[in-house]
């Protein structure tokens, strides 16, 4: 652990990503098969045809606020990223929170990728077999808890292990999904402009415009949903300790990855909508038993025969996403064991694979119990969870955007560039980000809000947003009384751009980088 108050590195297989390798496993921890077949139902309810204008706001904040993230890695490439920048913009009470936003989310998430995985678990098999019973087994909630802890501890097995290991099983998975989503969006698009259609509803621009969406709490609600979608790129910058290059090359991979998503959603909503419809009946979007998973039910119409490939592909996408969502907050919390901020045991590195192991498998155990609970409490889990961790979402994301304002605010006016880069657009997109999240507590405070499923008179959704929040602070407290140091600033301290600490880092990267250089060249000569 560091002594002098500054950034140290945590032992972490360095230089083990690349460029390619780390917009893989954004991708892969967006895992836009899986998000999409969970949020265009809910988002459809929400705001109609205008689906495409809502994901093009939901990804503006999400594209102002990487921005921000670049800036913070560039200068402080830590894989605490929102716990470790929090604290040395805001101290380490601000700092602790922006972690633990972090790692909520990821438990929530990764509780919802393998309830996914489960039912296309049964759904694929049900078409192998050709026995459609096979797939209700999902709703036995004995089977499908047991069946989601199988897939958890397989992604647990794979996570623990080195980042290459992660590396090739995702170039597989990732490329066979996006193979399978472009498949079906064009098949989808012929159908419905060649009269095959059940409910043809032709592209108009209006699909496009924000202006459109009836009302605000709707507006509010579906870019809350789109925020869902976009999730997970920030996992490429937990891996900056391990990436060729850590100070540049995630920021860019977090940036290309983003953009790739949102083009592949909106080519989507589009074919889905035009071919489906938005009706309440039939295979209308808005259809209370469609909403909650889209390519189940379209698959079949759309593919015919070919529909299990959407399944694999979902299938796929959830266990991928489940295997790389486990780097965020394993590095988060290595990170706060390391600096102090959690028991010491949370920042040890496997001696031989180089990867946080322990706190790999306590997140884990976090998702899983989380998932086995929510499928007891909800009517609706999957709807539910969704909504709280666009909550989670916007409280994190917005925290370490607002850092990255605050951490530079002597370089504000240095340049044009630092003026929009540090300042401007991460500062809008906290301000967005902010707004959202305290609309959707209001909201959600309706017993209405999300499933309908409510605690002491308060929707589920609000409940488990203060839950989550608040055991948060409860545990911030714990942990100020049984490891005061970090509390103190004495592992980690507050600063701002250019001061010591900064420096340090930047040389001690420098030197591990010319370190790594000179060894590949003895390795080519030799």
């Amino acid at each position: 652990m560091t002594n002098n108050g500054g950034m140290s590195k945590k032992g972490l297989g360095a230089g083990t990503v690349g460029l390619v390798g780390a917009i893989v496993i954004g991708i892969s921890c967006i895992a836009p098969a899986y998000t999409f077949t969970g949020a265009i139902g809910p988002t459809v309810g929400a705001v109609g045809t205008h689906v495409p204008a809502i994901f093009l706001v939901g990804f503006i904040p999400m594209l102002l606020v990487a921005f921000g993230y670049r800036e913070l890695n560039s200068r402080m490439p830590d894989s605490g990223t929102s716990f470790t920048w929090g604290v040395r913009a805001f101290g380490p009470w601000l700092g602790w929170m922006s972690g633990w936003g972090l790692i909520a989310a990821t438990v929530i998430v990764l509780s919802n990728l393998a309830g996914i995985a489960v039912d296309f678990f049964y759904l694929a098999l049900a078409q192998i077999v050709n026995n459609p019973d096979v797939a209700t087994l999902t709703k036995n909630p004995f089977i499908n808890v047991a069946t989601c802890l199988v897939f958890m501890a397989l992604a647990t097995m794979v996570s623990y292990r080195d980042m290459k290991t992660t590396q090739k099983l995702q170039y597989f998975l990732v490329g066979f999904q996006i193979l399978v989503l472009f498949i079906f969006i064009a098949v989808a698009l012929f159908r419905a402009y060649s009269g095959d259609a059940p409910n043809f509803t032709p592209i108009q621009l209006e699909w496009f415009n924000p202006l459109g969406v009836g009302s605000m709490s709707a507006f509010a609600a579906g870019v809350s949903l789109s925020l869902f979608i976009f999730w997970g790129w920030d996992v490429i910058l937990t891996m900056n300790e391990e990436t060729k290059g850590s100070r540049s090359t995630p920021g860019k991979a977090a940036t290309l990855a983003v953009i790739l998503v949102v083009v592949l959603y909106l080519l989507l909503a589009v074919s889905m909508i035009s071919f489906a419809g938005v009706g309440e009946t039939g295979y209308g979007l808005q259809n209370p038993e469609i909403q909650e998973n889209a390519f189940f039910f379209l698959a079949g119409p759309i593919l015919g025969p070919l529909a299990i490939i959407v399944s694999i592909a979902v299938l796929s996408s959830s266990a991928a996403s489940l295997q790389s969502t486990f780097v965020g907050p394993a590095r988060t919390l290595l990170a706060m064991g390391h600096y102090g901020a959690l028991p010491a045991r949370f920042g040890k590195v496997h001696p031989r694979f180089f990867t946080p192991g322990f706190a790999t498998v306590v997140s884990a155990i976090a998702a899983s119990a989380f998932y086995a609970i929510m499928r007891v409490v909800s009517e609706a889990v999957l709807q539910d969870t969704i909504t709280a961790l666009g909550m989670m979402i916007c409280f994190y994301y917005g925290l370490t955007a607002f850092a990255c304002v605050w951490y530079f605010r002597k370089e504000w006016f240095s340049s044009a560039r630092n003026f929009f880069m540090q300042f401007l657009f991460p500062g809008l997109g906290g301000v967005i980000l902010a707004i959202l999240f305290v609309m959707t507590m209001v909201d959600s405070y309706d017993p209405d809000y999300g499933s309908g499923s409510s605690v002491f008179g308060m929707g589920l959704v609000f409940v488990l947003g203060i839950t989550v929040i608040l055991l948060g602070v409860i545990v911030m407290i714990v942990q100020r009384f049984r490891h005061p140091d970090f509390f103190l600033g004495k592992t980690l301290t507050a600063g701002i751009a250019g001061d010591a600490a900064e420096q340090e880092s930047a040389s001690a990267d420098a030197a591990e980088e010319a370190l790594r250089e000179e060894a590949a060249a003895r390795e080519l000569r030799g």
